[in-house]
Protein backbone atom coordinates (compact mmCIF):
# COMPACT_ATOMS: atom_id res chain seq x y z
CA UNK A 1 0.00 0.00 0.00
CA UNK A 2 1.18 3.63 -1.31
CA UNK A 3 1.36 5.80 1.67
CA UNK A 4 0.03 8.86 0.61
CA UNK A 5 0.07 11.15 3.88
CA UNK A 6 4.55 10.98 3.74
CA UNK A 7 6.05 13.93 3.11
CA UNK A 8 7.77 11.38 -0.11
CA UNK A 9 6.24 8.35 -1.75
CA UNK A 10 8.53 5.61 -1.66
CA UNK A 11 8.87 4.26 -5.99
CA UNK A 12 8.00 1.56 -6.88
CA UNK A 13 7.53 0.70 -2.96
CA UNK A 14 5.26 -3.11 -3.94
CA UNK A 15 8.28 -3.82 -6.63
CA UNK A 16 11.11 -3.36 -3.96
CA UNK A 17 9.60 -5.68 -1.23
CA UNK A 18 8.92 -8.15 -3.57
CA UNK A 19 12.25 -8.01 -4.45
CA UNK A 20 13.49 -8.12 -0.61
CA UNK A 21 10.88 -10.49 0.78
CA UNK A 22 11.84 -9.26 3.95
CA UNK A 23 11.55 -12.74 6.97
CA UNK A 24 11.25 -12.51 10.53
CA UNK A 25 14.66 -12.66 12.32
CA UNK A 26 16.63 -11.02 8.94
CA UNK A 27 18.75 -8.06 9.11
CA UNK A 28 18.41 -5.15 6.06
CA UNK A 29 19.83 -2.29 5.01
CA UNK A 30 17.65 1.05 3.52
CA UNK A 31 21.17 2.61 2.23
CA UNK A 32 18.94 6.05 0.88
CA UNK A 33 16.74 6.24 4.17
CA UNK A 34 14.99 9.73 3.26
CA UNK A 35 11.59 10.26 4.68
CA UNK A 36 11.81 6.15 5.62
CA UNK A 37 9.46 4.65 3.33
CA UNK A 38 11.00 1.64 2.30
CA UNK A 39 12.21 1.41 5.95
CA UNK A 40 8.74 1.71 7.19
CA UNK A 41 7.28 -1.13 4.63
CA UNK A 42 10.19 -3.94 5.58
CA UNK A 43 9.23 -3.65 9.17
CA UNK A 44 5.39 -3.39 8.81
CA UNK A 45 6.15 -6.71 6.78
CA UNK A 46 8.01 -8.82 8.92
CA UNK A 47 9.58 -9.06 12.54
CA UNK A 48 13.10 -7.91 10.88
CA UNK A 49 15.68 -5.23 11.92
CA UNK A 50 16.52 -1.96 9.27
CA UNK A 51 19.59 -0.13 9.51
CA UNK A 52 18.32 3.26 7.83
CA UNK A 53 21.50 5.38 6.64
CA UNK A 54 21.41 8.97 4.92
CA UNK A 55 23.69 11.46 5.09
CA UNK A 56 21.16 14.03 5.44
CA UNK A 57 20.90 15.08 8.99
CA UNK A 58 17.29 15.92 8.00
CA UNK A 59 16.51 12.49 7.33
CA UNK A 60 18.86 11.22 10.66
CA UNK A 61 16.49 13.45 12.44
CA UNK A 62 13.48 12.12 11.13
CA UNK A 63 14.41 8.58 11.00
CA UNK A 64 15.02 8.82 15.01
CA UNK A 65 11.56 9.81 15.32
CA UNK A 66 9.86 6.63 13.57
CA UNK A 67 12.28 4.78 15.29
CA UNK A 68 10.23 5.31 18.09
CA UNK A 69 7.75 3.34 16.31
CA UNK A 70 9.51 0.38 16.19
CA UNK A 71 11.46 0.24 19.59
CA UNK A 72 15.05 -1.87 18.88
CA UNK A 73 14.07 -2.54 15.53
CA UNK A 74 14.91 0.80 13.35
CA UNK A 75 18.86 1.74 13.42
CA UNK A 76 19.40 5.23 12.17
CA UNK A 77 23.17 5.40 11.01
CA UNK A 78 24.61 8.57 9.87
CA UNK A 79 26.57 8.67 6.74
CA UNK A 80 26.97 7.56 3.25
CA UNK A 81 25.51 4.21 2.00
CA UNK A 82 28.87 3.57 -0.06
CA UNK A 83 30.57 3.74 3.19
CA UNK A 84 27.92 0.97 5.01
CA UNK A 85 30.05 -1.53 5.07
CA UNK A 86 32.39 0.57 7.83
CA UNK A 87 29.03 2.11 9.53
CA UNK A 88 27.58 -1.18 9.96
CA UNK A 89 30.53 -3.06 11.35
CA UNK A 90 30.53 0.04 14.46
CA UNK A 91 27.03 -1.41 15.17
CA UNK A 92 28.36 -5.20 15.00
CA UNK A 93 26.90 -5.81 11.52
CA UNK A 94 28.95 -7.47 9.06
CA UNK A 95 26.36 -9.30 6.55
CA UNK A 96 22.44 -8.59 5.72
CA UNK A 97 19.52 -10.43 4.22
CA UNK A 98 18.99 -6.99 1.62
CA UNK A 99 19.82 -4.08 0.83
CA UNK A 100 17.50 -1.08 -0.18
CA UNK A 101 18.79 1.96 -2.36
CA UNK A 102 17.00 4.62 -3.89
CA UNK A 103 19.94 6.45 -6.15
CA UNK A 104 19.38 10.42 -6.38
CA UNK A 105 17.65 13.38 -4.61
CA UNK A 106 14.25 13.12 -2.85
CA UNK A 107 11.35 14.63 -3.39
CA UNK A 108 11.57 15.77 0.79
CA UNK A 109 14.96 17.62 -0.85
CA UNK A 110 13.37 19.45 -4.07
CA UNK A 111 10.66 20.53 -1.78
CA UNK A 112 12.93 22.80 0.55
CA UNK A 113 14.02 25.78 -1.04
CA UNK A 114 17.08 26.17 1.28
CA UNK A 115 18.41 23.23 -0.01
CA UNK A 116 19.32 24.90 -3.87
CA UNK A 117 18.63 21.53 -5.33
CA UNK A 118 15.40 22.99 -7.29
CA UNK A 119 14.89 26.00 -10.11
CA UNK A 120 11.16 26.02 -9.69
CA UNK A 121 12.18 27.87 -5.95
CA UNK A 122 14.26 30.76 -5.39
CA UNK A 123 17.04 29.59 -2.85
CA UNK A 124 20.66 29.39 -2.15
CA UNK A 125 22.47 27.45 -5.27
CA UNK A 126 24.26 24.59 -2.70
CA UNK A 127 22.83 21.21 -3.64
CA UNK A 128 24.50 19.52 -0.51
CA UNK A 129 23.10 16.13 0.65
CA UNK A 130 25.61 15.83 3.78
CA UNK A 131 25.36 19.68 3.71
CA UNK A 132 29.47 19.80 3.44
CA UNK A 133 31.88 20.24 0.76
CA UNK A 134 31.57 22.27 -2.23
CA UNK A 135 28.36 23.89 -3.46
CA UNK A 136 27.08 24.05 -6.54
CA UNK A 137 28.17 27.64 -6.38
CA UNK A 138 31.24 26.90 -5.68
CA UNK A 139 31.47 24.68 -8.67
CA UNK A 140 29.77 27.33 -10.94
CA UNK A 141 31.70 30.19 -10.06
CA UNK A 142 34.76 28.54 -9.82
CA UNK A 143 35.99 26.31 -12.72
CA UNK A 144 36.65 26.70 -15.62
CA UNK A 145 34.32 27.32 -19.12
CA UNK A 146 35.82 24.34 -20.60
CA UNK A 147 34.88 22.32 -17.51
CA UNK A 148 32.14 23.44 -16.95
CA UNK A 149 30.68 22.58 -20.65
CA UNK A 150 32.46 18.93 -19.76
CA UNK A 151 30.48 19.06 -16.26
CA UNK A 152 26.98 19.68 -18.30
CA UNK A 153 27.93 17.83 -20.98
CA UNK A 154 29.10 14.38 -19.32
CA UNK A 155 26.51 14.64 -15.98
CA UNK A 156 23.41 15.97 -17.66
CA UNK A 157 23.86 14.68 -21.16
CA UNK A 158 23.09 17.93 -21.90
CA UNK A 159 23.74 18.95 -26.11
CA UNK A 160 24.21 22.55 -25.52
CA UNK A 161 26.82 22.21 -22.83
CA UNK A 162 29.03 24.59 -24.51
CA UNK A 163 26.50 27.26 -24.32
CA UNK A 164 25.34 26.81 -21.71
CA UNK A 165 29.23 27.32 -20.23
CA UNK A 166 29.97 30.13 -22.47
CA UNK A 167 26.74 32.43 -20.84
CA UNK A 168 27.87 31.10 -17.44
CA UNK A 169 31.22 32.60 -17.89
CA UNK A 170 29.86 35.59 -18.85
CA UNK A 171 27.38 36.27 -16.26
CA UNK A 172 29.34 35.59 -13.84
CA UNK A 173 31.95 37.99 -14.67
CA UNK A 174 29.42 40.42 -13.59
CA UNK A 175 28.62 39.18 -10.08
CA UNK A 176 29.15 35.36 -8.85
CA UNK A 177 25.57 33.14 -8.99
CA UNK A 178 23.97 32.44 -5.93
CA UNK A 179 20.82 31.67 -6.06
CA UNK A 180 18.98 28.81 -8.43
CA UNK A 181 16.89 31.14 -9.75
CA UNK A 182 19.90 33.56 -11.23
CA UNK A 183 21.12 30.46 -13.43
CA UNK A 184 18.28 28.71 -13.75
CA UNK A 185 17.30 32.25 -16.03
CA UNK A 186 20.73 31.88 -17.60
CA UNK A 187 20.32 28.60 -18.73
CA UNK A 188 17.06 29.07 -20.05
CA UNK A 189 18.53 32.11 -22.32
CA UNK A 190 20.14 29.58 -24.29
CA UNK A 191 18.56 26.43 -24.14
CA UNK A 192 14.87 26.28 -25.96
CA UNK A 193 11.78 24.75 -24.14
CA UNK A 194 11.45 20.87 -25.58
CA UNK A 195 7.69 21.44 -26.03
CA UNK A 196 7.42 18.07 -23.28
CA UNK A 197 7.19 20.60 -19.81
CA UNK A 198 10.87 19.56 -19.12
CA UNK A 199 12.24 22.99 -17.59
CA UNK A 200 15.75 24.07 -19.66
CA UNK A 201 17.74 24.23 -16.85
CA UNK A 202 16.74 20.24 -15.82
CA UNK A 203 20.21 18.59 -17.36
CA UNK A 204 22.25 21.28 -16.10
CA UNK A 205 20.88 21.00 -12.34
CA UNK A 206 21.08 17.28 -12.75
CA UNK A 207 24.72 17.38 -13.45
CA UNK A 208 25.48 19.85 -10.80
CA UNK A 209 24.07 17.80 -8.23
CA UNK A 210 25.66 14.42 -9.34
CA UNK A 211 29.47 16.27 -9.07
CA UNK A 212 28.77 18.21 -5.82
CA UNK A 213 27.44 14.68 -4.34
CA UNK A 214 29.72 12.03 -6.27
CA UNK A 215 26.54 10.48 -6.90
CA UNK A 216 28.08 7.98 -9.29
CA UNK A 217 31.08 7.70 -7.04
CA UNK A 218 29.02 6.77 -4.39
CA UNK A 219 27.18 4.21 -6.60
CA UNK A 220 30.05 2.35 -7.93
CA UNK A 221 30.86 2.04 -4.53
CA UNK A 222 28.02 1.15 -2.60
CA UNK A 223 27.03 -1.64 -5.33
CA UNK A 224 30.73 -3.05 -4.36
CA UNK A 225 30.36 -2.67 -0.66
CA UNK A 226 26.56 -4.33 -1.07
CA UNK A 227 28.08 -7.35 -2.71
CA UNK A 228 29.79 -7.65 0.19
CA UNK A 229 27.95 -7.55 3.10
CA UNK A 230 24.77 -9.73 1.31
CA UNK A 231 24.68 -13.32 2.77
CA UNK A 232 24.19 -16.51 0.12
CA UNK A 233 20.35 -15.85 -0.56
CA UNK A 234 20.76 -11.91 0.01
CA UNK A 235 18.63 -9.78 -2.43
CA UNK A 236 20.02 -6.68 -3.74
CA UNK A 237 17.21 -3.08 -4.75
CA UNK A 238 17.98 -0.81 -6.79
CA UNK A 239 15.95 2.14 -7.85
CA UNK A 240 17.65 4.83 -10.24
CA UNK A 241 16.33 7.75 -12.40
CA UNK A 242 18.26 8.44 -15.12
CA UNK A 243 20.46 6.42 -17.70
CA UNK A 244 23.63 7.24 -16.40
CA UNK A 245 22.87 5.92 -12.91
CA UNK A 246 20.62 2.97 -14.40
CA UNK A 247 23.56 2.40 -16.85
CA UNK A 248 26.27 1.53 -13.94
CA UNK A 249 23.72 -0.54 -12.02
CA UNK A 250 23.25 -2.51 -15.24
CA UNK A 251 26.50 -2.69 -16.01
CA UNK A 252 27.34 -3.94 -12.87
CA UNK A 253 24.90 -6.70 -12.18
CA UNK A 254 25.14 -7.85 -15.73
CA UNK A 255 29.01 -8.82 -15.19
CA UNK A 256 28.45 -10.40 -11.62
CA UNK A 257 25.55 -12.60 -12.99
CA UNK A 258 26.96 -13.64 -15.90
CA UNK A 259 30.74 -14.24 -14.09
CA UNK A 260 32.77 -12.88 -17.22
CA UNK A 261 34.42 -9.47 -17.19
CA UNK A 262 33.99 -7.16 -20.16
CA UNK A 263 36.10 -4.07 -19.08
CA UNK A 264 35.15 -2.20 -22.49
CA UNK A 265 32.48 -2.89 -25.25
CA UNK A 266 35.22 -2.45 -27.56
CA UNK A 267 36.84 -5.67 -25.57
CA UNK A 268 35.51 -9.30 -25.88
CA UNK A 269 33.84 -10.75 -23.01
CA UNK A 270 36.37 -12.65 -21.64
CA UNK A 271 35.36 -16.50 -20.70
CA UNK A 272 37.53 -16.78 -17.77
CA UNK A 273 36.73 -15.06 -14.82
CA UNK A 274 35.06 -15.07 -11.40
CA UNK A 275 32.13 -16.56 -10.39
CA UNK A 276 28.21 -14.75 -10.62
CA UNK A 277 27.80 -13.59 -7.17
CA UNK A 278 24.57 -12.51 -8.08
CA UNK A 279 21.21 -13.98 -9.96
CA UNK A 280 19.06 -11.76 -11.65
CA UNK A 281 15.77 -11.88 -10.48
CA UNK A 282 14.58 -10.32 -14.42
CA UNK A 283 16.13 -9.20 -17.50
CA UNK A 284 16.15 -5.65 -17.46
CA UNK A 285 13.69 -3.16 -15.06
CA UNK A 286 10.69 -3.00 -13.46
CA UNK A 287 8.69 0.07 -13.89
CA UNK A 288 5.88 2.10 -12.13
CA UNK A 289 2.72 0.57 -12.54
CA UNK A 290 -0.28 2.69 -13.76
CA UNK A 291 -1.62 2.75 -10.55
CA UNK A 292 1.56 4.34 -9.06
CA UNK A 293 2.04 7.17 -11.71
CA UNK A 294 -1.13 8.09 -11.07
CA UNK A 295 -0.47 9.47 -7.86
CA UNK A 296 3.04 10.16 -7.84
CA UNK A 297 4.46 11.37 -11.24
CA UNK A 298 7.80 11.07 -9.91
CA UNK A 299 7.92 7.54 -10.45
CA UNK A 300 7.62 7.89 -14.23
CA UNK A 301 11.48 7.79 -14.55
CA UNK A 302 12.12 5.02 -12.32
CA UNK A 303 13.65 1.58 -12.92
CA UNK A 304 14.42 -0.69 -10.81
CA UNK A 305 17.02 -3.63 -11.17
CA UNK A 306 16.96 -6.63 -8.94
CA UNK A 307 18.99 -9.62 -7.76
CA UNK A 308 19.64 -12.78 -5.45
CA UNK A 309 23.26 -13.11 -4.13
CA UNK A 310 24.88 -16.37 -4.32
CA UNK A 311 27.51 -18.28 -2.10
CA UNK A 312 30.63 -16.94 -4.37
CA UNK A 313 32.90 -15.17 -3.30
CA UNK A 314 32.97 -11.00 -3.99
CA UNK A 315 34.74 -10.01 -6.84
CA UNK A 316 38.47 -8.44 -6.13
CA UNK A 317 39.40 -5.40 -7.54
CA UNK A 318 41.73 -6.97 -9.88
CA UNK A 319 38.58 -9.16 -11.29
Amino acid sequence: MIRQDAPHISVLLREVLEILGPKDGGVYVDGTFGAGGYSRAILETADCHVYGIDRDPLAIAMGREMAAEFPGRLVMVEGCYADMEGLLSSHGIDAVDGIALDIGVSSMQIDEAERGFSFMREGPLDMRMSGEGRTAADVVNEESEAELARIIFVYGEEQRSRAIARAVAERRELAPFKSTVELAEVVASVVRPTGKGIHPATRTFQALRIVVNDELGQLVKGLAASERLLTPGGRLAVVSFHSLEDRRVKNFLSARSEGRARPSRHVPVSDEGPAPTFKLIKRGTFKARPDELAVNPRSRSARLRGAIRTDAPAWTEAA
